[in-house]
């Protein structure tokens, strides 16, 4: 089975969702121009890193920008992934939240970062996700992560042990630290054995310059397309059945020893208080 994926990798008008809006329309419209199934945005992409403004700016879930995003993939008969701030009135908190829905529109999974930045003043302003879902989607089991969360291995090997087969990443990695997007995006797909979907922004906010370089890794650490820094949608062409050949020729996932290095939690909490 083949899967026709883009990454819509753009610049973000700081704090105008109308602007960023119509930026994702004319996304949408070219990607399902070009046979795309899925499309992948970065994040943050309606309003960028304008954290102090976040509760001005965010939306609950399936209202404001998220509907807007139903409304394409369903217009667009085109999957459609990025991560935007979520307001939720139960909690009276801001996340930033990576949401799928599917070419009906439909909301498939929804995800926020778990792993705040304090570089980009996240803590400061949102709070944490506490969970790490895995969804359906008709190309396999898929999961979401966000930027800062590519840094943590754990989260992408719990994401493989529970039948992710794609990782659907937004981004907005800061062009100095782009050498370390690169490495860990083969890292975590060839470690899990799995599809990672990243998409970068590009351009620059008040503090910080994006570095692009979105790209498309399969279960072997092939790059099959990756970006410039510049505004471009990006193709790629996956063949699911390579996950499977991949994981019978090296079974990284059956061979593990959790038993022998498994972490234990109050031991890390003992190792910081003898730092």
């Amino acid at each position: 089975m083949n899967l026709r994926v883009a990454l819509g990798q753009m610049d973000i008008a700081l704090g105008d969702a109308e602007a960023n809006l119509r930026a994702v329309q004319t996304l949408a419209a070219q990607a399902a121009a070009a046979g795309a199934h899925l499309l992948v945005l970065p994040e943050l992409w309606g309003s960028g890193y304008l954290l102090e403004r976040a509760q001005e700016l965010a939306d609950e879930l399936n209202t404001g920008l998220f509907a807007a995003v139903a409304t394409l993939a369903r217009h667009h008969r085109l999957a459609i992934c990025g991560s935007l701030l979520e307001w939720d009135a139960t909690s009276g908190q801001v996340y930033n939240t990576a949401t799928c829905y599917d070419a009906e529109g439909r909301l498939l999974g929804w995800y926020r970062k778990t792993h705040l930045i304090g570089l980009m003043d996240e803590d400061r302003y949102l709070a944490a996700g506490d969970a790490a879902p895995v969804f359906d989607t008709p190309w396999g089991r898929a999961a979401l992560a966000i930027c800062y969360d590519l840094r943590f291995p754990e989260l992408f090997r719990r994401y493989a042990l529970d039948g992710a087969t794609l990782v659907l990443l937004p981004a907005e990695w800061p062009v100095q630290r782009i050498a370390h997007w690169q490495t860990l995006l083969r890292a975590r797909a060839i470690e899990n054995q799995c599809f990672v979907l990243a998409c970068n922004r590009v351009g620059a906010d008040r503090t910080n310059r994006f570095g692009g370089r979105s790209a498309v890794i399969d279960p072997r650490g092939e790059v099959l397309v990756e970006g410039a820094d510049t505004p471009q949608l990006l193709l790629a062409d996956l063949d699911l059945h390579l996950l499977d050949e991949v994981r019978a020729l090296l079974p990284v996932l059956r061979d593990r020893r959790p038993e022998v290095y498994a972490l234990d939690e109050p031991r890390i909490a003992d190792e910081r208080r003898d730092a």
